[in-house]
């Protein structure tokens, strides 16, 4: 059904966006070099190849130009402050991370509403009094400094805490007394994606690195041969003994869970991003006195499915997988008999997809996705049902924290509408209560979310939020925000931010469509998105943009898009195959050339979800996709608005440097095509909470005004 606008919403639709008062601005050219690549016989042109040196001279002077032009542009925005003061007002409220605990002490993070990084506090007993014991502010001027994995001894005398700069996956990991506040010598570097695994007996910690990079390359090098390490307490890094590596697999990651027994440290081996697990085991025998010379031995070696350990009776280990099972099972192996006709089911595979699993004392809590909703069940051992948990709504649960031995479990629950709270749910009495809860100042009432379902270009049906203010009117005229990621199984479920809060508050309609390639309907729909078949996320994101103006939502005037990371590609493809059809572009930190991102730090490890342009048969795919491939000159792209930063090294800012000056040299000028380039931040993880607000207040004024709206902000 067409729905026709009214007489006011058709003036609307025809006025010119309030950013046509300001010029387009018009960003340094470029410079272009000779550099041609040949692709298995397809010669592909590179002519801003040298801003892949993000540390040349000539690249910093192309970032300072193209912020000039940006940020200047940006200060003449009209809302630009006015969006800054109420997002800075919304953002100051009081929250907390999911609490975990060892050995009857607690551990918890708070931010008391506008500090940069969270705190964490410690406290003895759900009673006890809390106190300070980490606090990430201190540790940088800028607040750029931020927390990462945190491990407690087996005592909670010690936690092993990680800290990472300016937003890099690279972190130090360090030791600090609880008791005291003070930190041990101990200092461990070049680790990513890794935290500390202590032996039951306190004296040490196994953890994951990579070898140390070239002197000055850190940012830059590609990341091999990660291994698995032990460390004694108080012992140097390089005396650190060596329990696992793959010389002959150096594109491998490695990473060593142990479990709570202390017996066994399981040993996982993937294809970089492939979910499908290689296990391996060491048995320390003694968790007292662990031995560190047994071999390590295989367990599950077959590269099969992804399988998640949950715990372990002995020889007999719980394992949550996908094997046979795309939804995921929960199964019993025992150490000795590894073969799958030797399993025992214990909760058989159902329509919805396990999200996430916990052994806790004897039974297990499972939370579900249901239309991409969180359910959680319970069952004993031996499958059988307990009662479900209660959630106070509609949402999704997120955070899950317990230990065997405990008799409760920690979560924080949350929705479009409904800040993150903390819930502490009693294993005994199946009763949850509130543990922490936040208070935002917006009326939730005054705003709604619905969900519906939309048929992509090959039938397939998809899910999709809506959330905007109440009685809002369909006449295709209200500004919308659709976002979305489709990719490496990652789900996007509702989830809080006071940043959403503000959009809608100007009026507008935030949209988030559960594309193809994540895990909301299990690794069907996972595989359903990746390699050749792609090209069914950006059918399915236009899809939604589509079904959004067919049913009088907006107009493609009034429809802005925005992706970060794999969905800053998602973003970039599908502006390049549809121009006309949004008024904005956002894309943040993506992955912008399908070509070459295996080239860098830790791009090869998507190759098992991309494929690699190395790969006769891979490369045709992904040329036709790569956004940066894919501009064509003298197109009337939407208004672009590219961020990257300058410590980003997962997605290198190569990327969007490398793009933004593409989109320049081809747009046909008549909207602006811009980069807005952080300093001393990375991916977006740990970035400090005023340049969050910042990088926001700009966002929202940038879309405004290139799609025209012109009401006050509140």
């Amino acid at each position: 059904m067409v729905r026709l606008p009214s007489l006011a919403a058709a003036a609307v639709l025809l006025a010119p966006p309030l950013a046509a008062q300001i010029p387009v601005p018009t960003p340094p050219p470029t410079r272009q070099v000779e550099q041609v690549d040949d692709y298995h016989g397809t010669k592909v042109a590179d002519p801003y190849r040298w801003l892949e040196d993000q540390d040349g001279a000539p690249t910093a002077e192309w970032v300072t130009a193209q912020n000039a032009v940006t940020f200047d542009y940006l200060a003449r925005l009209p809302r630009r402050q006015a969006l800054r003061e109420r997002l800075t007002k919304l953002w100051n409220y009081e929250r907390y991370g999911v609490p975990f605990s060892e050995a009857g002490t607690y551990f918890y993070s708070r931010n008391d509403g506008l500090q940069n990084q969270s705190v964490l506090y410690v406290q003895r007993g759900l009673a006890g009094t809390p106190r300070v014991l980490i606090d990430p502010n201190t540790l940088s001027s800028d607040g750029t400094v931020a927390l990462t994995n945190l491990s407690p001894s087996p005592d909670a005398s010690l936690l092993a805490w990680g800290r990472s700069a300016s937003g890099s996956d690279w972190q130090e990991l360090r030791v600090r007394d609880v008791r005291t506040g003070q930190d041990r010598p101990d200092v461990l570097r070049w680790l990513k994606f890794s935290a500390a695994e202590w032996t039951k007996d306190g004296k040490g910690f196994f953890y994951s690195r990579f070898p140390a990079p070239a002197d000055g390359k850190g940012m830059s090098a590609q990341t091999r041969n990660q291994q698995v390490w032990y460390h004694r307490l108080g012992d140097p890094q390089s005396a650190d003994r060596l329990i696992y590596e793959r010389p002959d697999q150096p594109l491998w990651y490695i990473r060593a869970t142990l479990t709570e027994d202390g017996r066994y440290l399981l040993i996982y081996a993937n294809e970089g991003t492939d979910r499908r697990d290689r296990v391996y085991v060491l048995d320390l025998r003694d968790p007292k006195a662990p031995r560190l010379d047994q071999p390590v031995r295989p367990f599950l070696e077959a590269f099969d499915a992804a399988y998640d350990v949950l715990g372990n009776d002995g020889t007999r280990f719980y394992f949550s997988t996908d094997q046979g099972a795309p939804n995921k099972r929960i199964v019993a192996i025992e150490l000795g008999r590894p073969e799958p006709s030797a399993w025992q089911e214990i909760v058989p595979e159902r329509q919805e997809p396990i999200q996430f699993a916990a052994l806790v004392g004897d039974q297990f809590v499972i939370g579900y996705l249901s239309d991409v909703k969180s359910v959680i069940r319970r069952v004993t051992l031996a499958g059988k049902p307990l009662p479900d948990v209660a959630l106070p709504g509609i949402g999704a649960v997120g955070g899950v924290s317990a230990k065997r031995g405990d008799r409760e479990l920690f979560f924080g629950f949350s929705s479009f509408l409904y800040p993150t709270t903390i819930f502490r749910l009693d294993l005994v009495t199946g009763r949850t209560r509130v543990f922490k809860a936040p208070t935002v100042d917006f009326d939730p009432s005054a705003f709604e979310t619905t969900q519906v379902f939309y048929t992509s270009k090959d039938g397939t049906r998809v899910p999709m939020f809506i959330t905007g203010r109440k009685g809002l009117p369909r006449e295709g005229v209200t500004p919308t925000l659709l976002y979305a990621y489709g990719g490496f199984n990652v789900n996007v479920l509702p989830s809080f931010s006071p940043a959403r809060i503000v959009w809608m508050e100007q009026g507008g309609l935030y949209a988030v469509p559960n594309l193809r390639g994540g895990s909301e309907y299990g690794e069907r729909w996972h595989q359903a998105g990746m390699l050749d078949r792609k090209q069914n996320v950006f059918d399915d994101f236009i899809g939604a943009a589509e079904y959004l103006v067919r049913e009088g939502y907006t107009n493609p005037r009034r429809l802005a898009i925005q992706g970060g990371s794999n969905g800053g590609l998602l973003v970039g493809a599908v502006m390049t195959q549809r121009p006309e059809l949004f008024g904005v572009a956002l894309l943040a930190v993506g992955v912008m050339d399908m070509l070459r991102y295996h080239r860098f730090t830790v791009g090869w490890g998507w190759v098992p979800e991309y494929g690699s342009a190395d790969s006769a048969s891979q490369f045709p795919y992904l040329a036709k996709y790569s956004p940066l491939h894919n501009l064509k000159p003298g197109t009337d792209y939407p208004a672009t608005l590219v961020t990257t930063a300058d410590h980003d090294d997962r997605v290198v800012p190569g990327h969007s440097f490398k793009f933004a000056a593409a989109l320049q040299a081809a747009s046909a000028g008549r909207r602006p095509a811009l980069i807005r380039i952080e300093t001393k931040a990375g991916h977006g993880g740990g970035k400090p909470t005023g340049k969050v607000i910042e990088e926001t207040a700009d966002l929202y004024a940038f879309t405004l005004a290139n799609l025209g709206v012109t009401a006050p902000v509140p």
